[in-house]
């Protein structure tokens, strides 16, 4: 009997195992999937497959104790991720991402502190190599839990959470001050694990850290905020994983953490901008006048007038961006696109790594339409044809097309990647009103000789350009 129960022990196990290494696989394919637009929903249903295979592996381990509350979690998470997951309008997408970190982040925290817990109450001796692993992983998992809430109030505009940056003099020296007494209490609980005081001393002190590194944020910065702290979540599922020996959690929490790490990254270069100076630059807060004075004034263009002129163009490109998403336009962005395709013209979308606050948000808005994944073009593929287009149509994208960021030099935006709309021929800017970008700067685009504004709610403005195209 013994010999039975062993072996049946031994083939739940292994097929944990089994599970463990496909969902592994799969998270990868998933990642890679998401490299492309045509194949972003081929990864996301990879990653889900592989995430069931992890949550069916884990409930068959024998370590697996209390059903009813795992069971009450699924329900409950299931209640809480459905409407997450199918009601968020894509211009809130950012603030949900942000708050699933901090759900994610609040686990890794739940379950190290846990574990702390659970071996203190059993007067276990815990090993220091586990101790760093739990050390890391509650310090990095509750200053993400408390960072990951301030950045979705602030995108999400609580008014108990300002929007601008909150700075005060000596701040940056605090926070290094405040974040080197958290790492001592880690350092010093490595040496002595039983020092509960300081355990707990260690979580309150990261909770005031998450919240002091991202209220000098503006939310201009904000994409990048949410990347890297994403990237903290990951390193605190992957300390877990080494918390509680679970194989997959190290590798998950990896591959998040690494992937997260990389965004960041890729969309600090594509603001010509620092991790240093996204963290302690307090970008987003209002800006002193510099750079050169702009002269002339912005010419509006009448809708009769800009159909006309779209109706005969050959050569259009639409760039889209935070705008349109919060006006929800894009069906009739297509709706445009086609009265310009049926005259024989062509239709391309440039998209900037960063347009509509988050990478693949342009992406994923657009493809909501029926647009196909050929035309959206980014930004290095399609720089070089603006000279040669009829007309550019820019909605609702402001910093990332203001020709200041490649020839002023005493521009705060100066040296960021722009789209270089100012070299088309003829140019209309859909905007609700004259109001700056991020960056609280004037754009030189506006004022460009070729550019014509067109005011008022993008969705509306296209209906009505559209309505008069077909009538030309």
């Amino acid at each position: 009997m013994t010999g039975a129960t062993e072996g049946f022990s031994l083939a739940r196990e292994a097929v944990t195992l089994v599970t463990y290494l496909v969902a592994s696989v799969l998270f990868i394919l998933g990642l890679k999937g998401l490299t492309k637009a045509d194949t972003a929903r081929r990864g996301m249903q990879y990653a889900a497959v592989g995430m069931l295979l992890a949550i069916l592996g884990t409930l068959i381990k024998q370590e697996i104790v209390g059903y009813g509350w795992i069971a009450a979690g699924l329900v409950i998470g299931s209640i809480i991720g459905w409407p997450l997951g199918t009601q968020v309008p894509m211009t809130a997408m950012p603030q949900r991402v942000a708050i699933s970190h901090m759900f994610g982040a609040l686990a890794a925290t739940l379950v190290g502190v846990a574990e702390y817990h659970s071996h203190m109450l059993s007067g276990e001796t815990i090993a220091r190599p586990i101790m760093a692993a739990l050390g890391f992983e509650v310090l990095f998992g509750a200053l993400t839990v408390t960072g990951s809430f301030v950045a979705f109030g602030k995108l999400q505009e609580l008014k108990w959470v300002p929007g601008r940056p909150v700075t005060y003099k000596g701040q940056n020296l605090v926070n290094a001050l405040v974040f080197a007494s958290a790492v001592a209490m880690f350092l010093y609980l490595i040496w002595r694990p039983d020092a509960q005081t300081v355990f707990y001393a260690m979580v309150a002190v990261a909770l005031v850290i998450g919240a002091s590194l991202v209220l000098p944020i503006g939310g201009g910065d904000m994409p990048v905020v949410i990347s890297l702290l994403n990237s903290y979540a990951g390193l605190a599922a992957s300390a877990t994983g080494f918390a509680i020996d679970n194989s997959l959690l190290i590798i998950a929490g990896a591959l998040d953490g690494a992937s997260g790490f990389i965004l960041s990254i890729i969309m600090s270069k594509a603001m010509n901008r620092s991790f240093a100076n996204v963290l302690f630059g307090a970008f987003g807060a209002p800006v002193a006048q510099t750079g050169t004075a702009i002269q002339g004034e912005m010419k509006e263009i009448s809708v009769e007038d800009a159909a006309m002129q779209l109706a005969y163009a050959q050569r259009v490109i639409v760039v889209p961006g935070y705008g349109l998403a919060v006006a929800q336009a894009q069906q009739v962005v297509r709706e445009l696109a086609h009265e310009v395709e049926r005259r024989g013209g062509e239709v391309k979308y440039a998209i900037h790594p960063v347009a509509g606050r988050m990478p693949g948000h342009m992406n994923v808005l657009l493809a909501e339409a029926n647009i196909a994944y050929e035309k959206l073009q980014e930004m290095e593929e399609i720089n070089p044809d603006f000279p040669t287009t009829d007309v550019a149509v820019v909605i609702g994208a402001n910093d990332v097309v203001n020709p200041a960021a490649r020839k002023d030099k005493s521009s705060p935006i100066y040296g960021m990647p722009i789209l270089d709309v100012d070299r088309a021929k003829s140019i209309f800017v859909l905007k609700r009103g004259k109001g700056k970008g991020f960056a609280g700067i004037e754009n030189e685009l506006f004022f460009d000789d070729k550019t014509r504004m067109l005011y008022g709610d993008a969705k509306a403005t296209l209906s009505r350009l559209v309505s008069e195209m077909k009538q030309v």
